[in-house]
This record gives structure tokens, C-alpha cells and sequence, in this order.
């Protein structure tokens, strides 16, 4: 550590900064090539103008694995003022993190700037980078020698909205999503424009790409997608979840279960065809090439047989499957996975009864639900009236009966598909769990048919069971699609329910044993389906070692204000007592949906996370 020297005059201050620069792929930064300047706080108080900068040269003086340090001398004058910002070239041809800048000599104190941020090379962006120091201010409060730099900063990370950006630049404006499709390599590809000044979301960050030449409205395609440099993913993440990561699944392992799966439209032709997936495996022989680049990158579902000389996809077993293969079948599940599966925000507390739609009714047929009152009182055996049920707030519901009927016809013209709109009513029980009462599907008028609705409900009977089941299959695809999509624009390789005049197939006895499971797993997705997706997932679920979680460490710009790191700390232990919270609720056996045979320990919203596909953490921000 350098301490400052006087001079004879005692008119300066020797300052030594130290500069961290996080090593890159690439990057061998020489002396004199990184360039700092301080900037004052103050004005002039003579001319009221900004003070002269005080400029160093920086010196390498290590490098390690990760990082390069570089040292700087600087003559600051006495009467500088406090330093509120630091100014930044990069003279070097490439890029450079900068970790932080450490001030030493100062009167008050050792001044730490947290930088984290890419800087261009001045021979792509001449500008110098600004840092200001961790002082946080409020604009009205902002001194008068920063306020032209914060303004100038604020303005280029706005941009102006033209010209097409470039992968260094840190402009956050953002444009309508109008480069969906691609009309210049075929017309038909031609896709509709979304957002806009009537519906301003979902929206992109702004590229500036050219128009393209066949739609004036779409711009054109490329395989770059721009994120301002500083929300691109670290090495670290790179290595662990990157587009090359997608890229291998997509071109390298698809194809290859392409080939070992010849039919695309096999299904699943036995249960325990299911549990191959995990306990067997695909073969993948076509991997051979690239078999070792990829065991590495997705070591977790890429494995090599020996004996075989060949690679195999094989899936880890899902803990809730492990623990009861057939849970999933069971009630109770299906109830718990409402609020502990992947889509926990769509269960609604009943309000108001008779259900009904909002729909038009000239479109979609009569809103009135078939799920009736006495059907609901039948269910829950007397235990009360549906209108004290409402009262007590013992009811609830999955609505996705007026989302998803713009759908019906649709979806329903792809073949080897079909939709419906659904309702799913659950009575909480005095055990605190979630029992199914009755599943509603409805067809609105189409084809010269009238809408047509069905309510099916728990049964004792052969016929009535797998009813059941097929419904609850339904349930959950619109529950996951709703997740993924937020609206459901796709099709399922569904079942139709309904069934035709004078079929009784599945009215009668003939509804045999084999039927009944061959007509349940056709609503599954096909082997070549469920693989290719299962994979992808594999990798987009995946936490990197770098992973930064709400509440874990504080911003090091919030650092020294003790009021922010007041608030922080006091955030930080709520989300610790919350983890806390989970770990006690899941072992304690009063609670049947934390607890019990079969019963996966609920983990989704703890805070943290180990790296890997856990189930758990909650990221600071979003990667995918």
C-alpha cells in the first residue's frame, strides 16, 4: 500500500490508485495503455466551471489466473476537492473488465470505486468511460462538477434511438418485437408485429437492423442478438449455460435423436417405456465427433457406454418420481402441484357463484358453467352449502375457460390436436390440502355445432376413473402452457373427450384396461418430443457457479450509505428467515403438503442455491 508524500511546496497530494482487471480471453493489457482521470466533485470557484481533471498512466504490476493489477500515480493538487468520479481510456484493441479502483493517500480515507463493468476499446468507442464513486445522491443533490457527466452518462445509456447497435455498446432503449419472422427468405414467414404505443409490451432491446426488403414493417434477422455489454453473461456463465450450450442440444444432440428415434410421431407405447428415459437411456451414436465436447458440456444427460462405444441421453430421475412413480395419477397431487408445481400464480379464490363467463355469448355459446351447485354439494358430501363454502372461502379455482376458447378452433386445425377451455374447482379441506371437485371442459359453436360442455368428476367406476384422468391431463397442459406462454397459442397432442353420437366406446364396459392406458398415453408427447425438450430444459434450468441471488450481497455502490445498507441488511435477514421459514414448514408432518409419503419437499422460492439444476434460488435478475 503507497501512502502520499508531500512536496516541498505542500501544494499537492501524491495519490496511488490500484486498478483490477478481471483477465479475459485475449487479453494482455501493457503498460500505459489504461489512462484514468479524476474528476472533482466541485467547480472552479473562481470561473464556476468544472476543475482540470488530474491524469495517470497506469503500470502493469501482476497477473494471476483471474485477474491483471495495474498501479497509478497521480499528483492531485490540495485544493482539488473531493474526487467524485474517475474517468476511463482504454487504449488497448480490445475490451477489458474492470473490476474496481482503489484510491490510496487521500485525506479522509481509502476511497474503493466498484466499477463491474466492460470497458471499449477507444478505437471502438473514443468516449471515456465515467465511474463515479459509491456516493450515492438524489438529482437535486447532485454537485455541481458531477452533474454534466451524470446527465452525459444517463443520456448514452439512453440513446437516441438511431443507428444499429454494436456488441460494446450500453444503450438500454428498446423497440417492438417486429423481427419474428424472416419475409425475405420466404413471404410466408412473414410475422405480425407485437407492441406498439396501444399495447407497449412485450418489447426487445432496440437493434436498428435494417428493414427488411419484402415488409417494410419487419426488420431483418441475425444469429447476434444485442443485450447492452454489461447484461451479457460472465465466462463463468458462459461455460456453464450459453447460446453455444443451446446451440450443441439444438444441432448436435436433436439431429442425433432424430436418427435413433426414426419415427417422429412415436409415442410412449407403455408406462415403463417412460422410466427408459431415465433408468436406460437413448443411444446417440451419431455423437461420435463431438461425443467429448459435449460430455463435458452437458454432463448431467450426455454419458458414454463403454462396451457400446457409443453415447446415451439419460435423463436424472425427478426426485417426486423417484420417491412415487405414480403420484402424478393421485388426487392429491394433482391438487398440491397447483400451488407447489411450475405455475403457482393462476389459483383463484371463488368469489362469487354461479360461475360464468365473461365471454360474448354470440361467439361462445352460453356463459353459464355446467358445474352446478348440487354437483359441488354432492362432492364435498354435505359438509356445508356451496353458498357457505363460498362464505368460508373453502373454494378455488384454475380458470382457463375464457383464455383459452379464442383458441379452440385454431389449435384444433393442426393435426393430431384439440383444445379446450377449462375450469377446475377445489374445496379446501380441514386438513389444509386441496381436493378436486369437478373439471369442466367447453367447446364454443364451430362447424355448425353448438358449444359443448362436460363436467367431469372423481369416480369409483372403470370408465368414470380414466375419464377423470384424461381431464386432469388436459388440466395440466393448460396450466404448464399458461407458464411457459403466458397465453396458450399452441397446440397438445390430446384426446378429443367429447364423444360422437352413438359411439359408446367409452360409455360402456368395452372401455377395456388397454384402451383406457393406450388413450392416456396418446396424450403424452412423442418419444422424439419429450426428449428434445426435456433436453433443452436440462440446460436453461441450470444455475452457474457465478449466479448472483436476491439478497445476498449488497451493491457496492449502496455500500457506504448506511441508510441503504441499513435496509439491505435488514432484507437480507427477512429472506435468511424466510429460507429458514421453508426448511421448518417442510419438516413438519402436520402440514400434508410438505410433508408425508411420496411428498417432494417444497423448495421452489428458497432464496438460494447451490449451482446446478436444484429447483431452487431466486436470481437477482432473469438469464433466459
Amino acid at each position: 500500500m503507497l501512502k502520499s508524500v508531500a512536496t516541498p511546496a505542500e501544494q499537492t497530494t501524491s495519490v496511488a490508485a490500484s486498478i483490477s482487471v478481471k483477465a479475459a480471453d485475449g487479453i494482455n493489457l501493457p503498460d500505459q495503455s489504461i489512462v484514468l482521470e479524476l474528476v472533482s466533485s466541485e467547480l472552479d470557484p473562481k470561473t464556476r466551471l468544472e476543475k482540470k481533471t488530474t491524469k495517470g498512466y497506469a503500470r502493469r504490476v501482476s497477473h494471476d489466473e483471474d485477474d491483471i493489477k495495474y498501479e497509478c500515480d497521480f499528483v492531485v493538487p490540495k485544493d482539488f476537492g473531493e474526487i467524485g468520479a474517475i474517468l476511463v481510456e482504454n487504449g488497448h484493441h480490445k475490451e477489458m473488465y474492470l473490476d474496481n479502483i482503489t484510491l490510496d493517500g487521500l485525506q479522509d480515507d481509502t476511497l474503493i470505486v466498484n466499477c463491474n463493468s466492460w470497458v471499449a476499446s477507444k478505437s471502438d468507442n473514443p468516449e471515456k468511460r465515467v465511474f463515479f464513486t459509491n456516493k450515492s445522491y438524489l438529482p437535486s443533490q447532485t454537485p455541481n462538477g458531477l452533474k454534466r457527466l451524470r446527465e452525459k452518462d444517463l443520456a448514452e445509456n439512453r440513446g437516441n434511438g438511431q443507428g444499429e447497435r454494436k456488441t460494446y455498446d450500453r444503450i438500454y432503449d428498446y423497440d417492438m418485437y417486429n423481427d419474428l419472422g424472416n419475409p425475405d427468405s420466404d413471404i410466408g414467414l412473414k410475422r405480425p408485429v407485437l407492441g406498439g404505443k396501444e399495447h407497449p409490451y412485450p418489447r426487445r432491446c432496440r437493434t436498428g437492423r435494417a428493414r427488411t426488403k419484402k415488409d417494410p414493417l419487419s426488420e431483418s434477422r441475425s444469429s447476434d442478438i444485442y443485450v447492452p455489454r454489461d447484461e451479457a453473461f460472465s465466462d463463468v456463465k458462459n461455460r456453464t449455460f450459453s447460446a453455444k450450450t443451446v446451440y450443441s442440444v439444438l444441432h448436435a444432440v436433436v439431429p442425433s435423436l432424430e436418427t435413433a428415434i426414426v419415427d417422429e410421431n412415436l409415442g410412449f407405447p407403455y408406462f415403463t417405456r417412460i422410466d427408459s428415459l431415465f433408468n436406460e437411456g437413448v443411444n446417440i451414436p451419431e455423437l461420435k465427433n463431438n461425443s467429448g465436447f459435449l460430455r463435458n458440456l452437458l454432463p448431467r444427460i450426455i454419458k458414454f457406454v463403454g462396451d457400446a462405444q457409443a453415447d446415451l441421453l439419460q435423463f436424472e430421475t425427478p426426485a417426486m418420481y423417484e420417491k412415487d412413480k405414480f403420484s402424478w395419477f393421485r388426487d392429491e397431487e394433482f391438487s398440491r402441484q397447483t400451488l407447489a408445481g411450475i405455475n403457482p400464480y393462476s389459483i383463484q379464490l371463488v368469489k362469487e357463484w354461479p360461475l360464468k363467463s365473461q365471454l360474448d355469448p354470440k361467439i361462445y355459446g352460453p356463459p353459464e358453467s355446467a358445474i352446478t351447485a348440487e354437483l359441488v354439494e354432492t362432492e364435498i358430501k354435505g359438509f356445508m352449502t356451496v353458498e357457505e363454502a363460498v362464505k368460508q372461502k373453502k373454494l378455488f379455482m384454475l380458470d382457463y375457460h375464457d383464455l383459452l376458447m379464442p383458441y379452440v378452433r385454431k389449435v384444433r386445425e393442426i393435426k393430431g390436436t384439440t383444445l379446450y377451455g377449462s375450469r377446475t374447482l377445489f374445496f379446501l379441506t380441514p386438513t389444509g390440502t386441496l381436493r378436486p371437485l369437478a373439471i369442466e371442459l367447453t367447446r364454443p359453436p364451430m362447424d355448425g355445432k353448438p358449444q359443448w360442455n362436460q363436467v367431469f368428476t372423481p369416480c369409483w367406476d372403470a370408465t368414470g376413473t380414466w375419464l377423470w384422468r384424461l381431464a386432469k391431463t388436459h388440466v395440466l397442459a393448460h396450466d404448464s402452457g399458461y407458464h411457459q406462454l403466458d397465453i396458450f397459442l399452441i397446440g397438445q397432442r390430446l384426446p378429443e373427450i367429447e364423444c360422437p353420437p352413438k359411439t359408446h366406446l367409452m360409455q360402456s364396459g368395452r372401455f377395456s384396461t388397454t384402451s383406457r392406458k393406450a388413450t392416456l398415453l396418446s396424450c403424452f408427447p412423442t418419444q422424439i418430443q419429450a426428449a428434445k425438450v426435456m433436453a433443452v430444459l436440462d440446460v436453461l434450468s441450470n444455475h452457474s457457479p457465478d449466479e448472483e441471488y436476491i439478497g445476498a450481497e449488497i451493491e457496492g455502490v449502496w455500500a457506504d450509505n448506511p441508510t441503504i445498507k441499513a435496509a439491505f441488511e435488514r432484507f437480507s435477514g427477512k429472506l435468511k428467515e424466510l429460507d429458514g421459514i421453508i426448511d421448518a414448514r417442510n419438516a413438519n408432518r402436520s402440514l400434508k403438503n410438505r410433508n408425508g409419503a411420496g411428498v417432494v419437499p417444497y423448495e421452489l422460492l428458497k432464496p438460494y442455491s447451490e449451482p446446478g439444476v436444484t429447483g431452487k434460488g431466486v436470481p437477482n435478475s432473469i438469464s433466459i
